[in-house]
């Protein structure tokens, strides 16, 4: 896989930071990376740059790549560890909604 390839299938936002007064974008998949530029467009060219950057120095290097979120295939089960009194309360506010106890986590989330 060329380098481009697998830069260009990674997932990335760009925000506005005030305090920077510069637009910041991130890689998701890196999650340490981050640029920054006068436009989106620029934060955004300038984290593909530090990306490909990396991406090759990993290759360099022999480490392996972190996936592509969009090319990762998700199961739809999620653990999830929570106190004991939370869980009751969930249950509780599942069955006043007449709903199950994984429907209203569900309608939570989307919330």
């Amino acid at each position: 896989m060329q380098n481009n390839d697998i830069v260009d299938k990674y997932t990335y936002r760009v925000e506005w930071s005030q305090e920077d007064g510069a637009h910041i974008a991130r890689c998701l998949e890196f999650h340490s990376l981050m640029a920054h530029g006068g436009s989106p467009e620029a934060a955004l060219a300038e984290i593909k740059s530090v990306v490909s950057a990396s991406v090759d120095w990993m290759l360099e290097t022999g480490e392996t790549l972190p996936a592509p979120f969009g090319a990762t295939r998700f199961k739809g089960n999620l653990t999830l560890r929570i106190p004991p009194s939370v869980h009751r309360d969930l249950v509780i506010r599942s069955a006043e909604e007449g709903v199950s106890l994984n429907q209203y986590i569900l309608s939570l989330i989307k919330a």
